[in-house]
Protein backbone atom coordinates (compact mmCIF):
# COMPACT_ATOMS: atom_id res chain seq x y z
CA UNK A 1 0.00 0.00 0.00
CA UNK A 2 1.19 3.05 -0.75
CA UNK A 3 1.33 6.21 2.46
CA UNK A 4 -2.03 5.92 4.15
CA UNK A 5 -2.07 8.65 6.53
CA UNK A 6 -3.23 6.30 9.44
CA UNK A 7 -1.87 6.59 12.53
CA UNK A 8 -1.64 3.58 15.09
CA UNK A 9 -1.28 4.72 18.27
CA UNK A 10 -1.43 2.55 21.66
CA UNK A 11 -0.35 2.23 25.61
CA UNK A 12 1.17 -1.44 26.43
CA UNK A 13 2.37 -2.14 29.85
CA UNK A 14 3.72 -5.88 29.28
CA UNK A 15 4.82 -5.43 25.47
CA UNK A 16 1.71 -7.56 23.98
CA UNK A 17 -0.02 -4.30 22.51
CA UNK A 18 3.20 -2.95 21.54
CA UNK A 19 3.67 -5.61 19.24
CA UNK A 20 0.48 -5.66 18.08
CA UNK A 21 0.74 -1.95 17.23
CA UNK A 22 3.68 -2.26 15.81
CA UNK A 23 2.48 -4.94 13.57
CA UNK A 24 -0.69 -3.20 12.33
CA UNK A 25 1.68 -0.10 11.74
CA UNK A 26 3.72 -2.16 9.06
CA UNK A 27 1.36 -3.80 7.38
CA UNK A 28 -0.92 -0.36 7.09
CA UNK A 29 2.33 1.69 6.51
CA UNK A 30 1.28 3.70 9.35
CA UNK A 31 2.91 5.90 11.69
CA UNK A 32 3.04 4.64 15.27
CA UNK A 33 2.91 6.62 18.74
CA UNK A 34 3.35 4.92 21.68
CA UNK A 35 0.97 6.56 25.07
CA UNK A 36 3.49 7.06 27.96
CA UNK A 37 2.74 7.54 31.35
CA UNK A 38 3.69 9.91 33.69
CA UNK A 39 3.82 7.34 36.48
CA UNK A 40 5.95 3.97 36.19
CA UNK A 41 3.56 0.86 36.12
CA UNK A 42 6.94 -1.62 36.80
CA UNK A 43 6.16 -4.30 39.62
CA UNK A 44 3.29 -5.48 41.67
CA UNK A 45 2.18 -2.19 42.49
CA UNK A 46 2.53 -1.00 39.22
CA UNK A 47 0.01 -3.80 37.99
CA UNK A 48 -2.46 -3.21 41.59
CA UNK A 49 -2.30 0.77 40.60
CA UNK A 50 -3.52 0.24 36.31
CA UNK A 51 -6.13 -2.47 38.31
CA UNK A 52 -7.69 -0.25 40.45
CA UNK A 53 -7.63 2.65 37.62
CA UNK A 54 -8.96 0.61 35.57
CA UNK A 55 -12.05 -0.58 38.25
CA UNK A 56 -12.74 3.22 38.71
CA UNK A 57 -12.51 4.15 35.03
CA UNK A 58 -10.01 6.63 36.21
CA UNK A 59 -7.99 8.27 33.04
CA UNK A 60 -3.89 8.47 33.51
CA UNK A 61 -1.76 11.33 33.78
CA UNK A 62 -0.23 11.17 30.36
CA UNK A 63 2.64 12.32 28.44
CA UNK A 64 1.52 14.48 25.63
CA UNK A 65 1.22 12.93 21.97
CA UNK A 66 4.33 13.97 19.57
CA UNK A 67 1.20 13.21 16.65
CA UNK A 68 -1.79 15.12 15.81
CA UNK A 69 -4.59 13.03 15.57
CA UNK A 70 -6.31 15.61 13.39
CA UNK A 71 -3.17 15.36 10.58
CA UNK A 72 -4.50 11.54 9.91
CA UNK A 73 -7.62 10.32 8.11
CA UNK A 74 -7.75 7.40 10.51
CA UNK A 75 -6.52 6.53 14.20
CA UNK A 76 -6.12 2.98 15.21
CA UNK A 77 -5.98 2.93 18.70
CA UNK A 78 -4.92 -0.12 21.07
CA UNK A 79 -5.46 -0.86 24.12
CA UNK A 80 -4.79 -4.09 27.04
CA UNK A 81 -7.37 -4.83 28.43
CA UNK A 82 -7.39 -4.36 32.11
CA UNK A 83 -9.67 -6.07 34.77
CA UNK A 84 -12.80 -5.83 31.60
CA UNK A 85 -12.13 -1.99 30.84
CA UNK A 86 -10.11 -0.31 28.75
CA UNK A 87 -6.44 0.75 30.10
CA UNK A 88 -6.28 4.31 31.97
CA UNK A 89 -3.75 5.47 29.49
CA UNK A 90 -5.80 4.95 26.12
CA UNK A 91 -8.92 6.50 28.34
CA UNK A 92 -6.86 9.54 29.02
CA UNK A 93 -5.38 9.63 25.15
CA UNK A 94 -8.76 9.56 24.01
CA UNK A 95 -10.54 11.82 26.68
CA UNK A 96 -7.68 14.58 25.08
CA UNK A 97 -8.02 13.54 21.36
CA UNK A 98 -11.98 13.03 20.88
CA UNK A 99 -12.72 16.39 18.77
CA UNK A 100 -9.24 15.71 17.19
CA UNK A 101 -10.15 12.07 15.24
CA UNK A 102 -11.85 12.45 12.14
CA UNK A 103 -11.96 8.13 11.87
CA UNK A 104 -11.17 5.34 14.42
CA UNK A 105 -10.80 1.57 14.40
CA UNK A 106 -9.93 0.04 17.65
CA UNK A 107 -7.84 -3.09 18.66
CA UNK A 108 -7.21 -4.55 21.95
CA UNK A 109 -5.15 -7.43 23.53
CA UNK A 110 -6.37 -9.59 26.28
CA UNK A 111 -5.79 -12.88 28.21
CA UNK A 112 -8.64 -14.09 29.09
CA UNK A 113 -12.17 -11.37 29.01
CA UNK A 114 -13.27 -8.35 28.94
CA UNK A 115 -12.60 -7.27 25.64
CA UNK A 116 -16.16 -6.60 24.29
CA UNK A 117 -16.52 -3.95 27.38
CA UNK A 118 -13.80 -2.21 26.67
CA UNK A 119 -14.38 -1.86 22.80
CA UNK A 120 -17.84 -0.30 23.84
CA UNK A 121 -15.62 1.80 26.29
CA UNK A 122 -13.34 2.98 23.50
CA UNK A 123 -16.18 3.72 21.30
CA UNK A 124 -18.03 5.62 23.88
CA UNK A 125 -15.01 7.75 24.75
CA UNK A 126 -13.91 8.55 20.94
CA UNK A 127 -17.95 9.36 20.39
CA UNK A 128 -16.75 8.00 16.99
CA UNK A 129 -18.33 4.39 15.40
CA UNK A 130 -15.17 2.74 14.36
CA UNK A 131 -14.34 1.44 10.61
CA UNK A 132 -13.55 -1.74 12.23
CA UNK A 133 -12.50 -3.53 15.55
CA UNK A 134 -9.93 -6.22 16.25
CA UNK A 135 -10.24 -8.64 19.23
CA UNK A 136 -6.57 -10.11 19.41
CA UNK A 137 -6.02 -12.64 22.90
CA UNK A 138 -2.14 -12.75 24.19
CA UNK A 139 -1.32 -15.95 22.44
CA UNK A 140 -2.43 -14.87 18.64
CA UNK A 141 -0.43 -11.48 19.28
CA UNK A 142 2.71 -13.76 19.63
CA UNK A 143 2.54 -14.64 16.02
CA UNK A 144 3.25 -10.86 14.92
CA UNK A 145 3.13 -10.55 10.90
CA UNK A 146 1.99 -14.12 10.95
CA UNK A 147 -1.39 -13.85 12.48
CA UNK A 148 -3.97 -14.05 10.37
CA UNK A 149 -6.19 -11.78 12.98
CA UNK A 150 -4.00 -8.86 12.45
CA UNK A 151 -3.95 -9.23 8.60
CA UNK A 152 -7.49 -10.22 7.92
CA UNK A 153 -7.81 -6.60 10.34
CA UNK A 154 -5.63 -4.45 8.70
CA UNK A 155 -7.48 -5.25 4.94
CA UNK A 156 -10.78 -4.62 6.43
CA UNK A 157 -9.49 -1.32 7.40
CA UNK A 158 -7.58 -0.63 4.21
CA UNK A 159 -10.83 -1.77 2.40
CA UNK A 160 -13.07 0.19 4.51
CA UNK A 161 -11.08 3.50 4.28
CA UNK A 162 -10.68 2.88 0.35
CA UNK A 163 -14.24 3.02 0.57
CA UNK A 164 -15.21 6.25 2.83
CA UNK A 165 -12.38 7.83 0.23
CA UNK A 166 -14.52 6.91 -2.61
CA UNK A 167 -17.64 7.51 -1.65
CA UNK A 168 -16.89 11.41 -0.03
CA UNK A 169 -14.86 11.84 -3.80
CA UNK A 170 -18.73 11.14 -5.24
CA UNK A 171 -20.18 13.53 -3.16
Amino acid sequence: MTRSNILVVFYSRSGTTRNVASVLARLLNADLEEIFDRQGRAGPFGYLRSFVEALEQRPADIVLPKCDASAYDLVVIGTPVWAGSVSSPVRAWLVANRARLKRVAFFCSFGRRGEQLALAQMHALAGKSPLAECKITTREARHGEASQVLCDFAARLERKLSDVRRSEMER
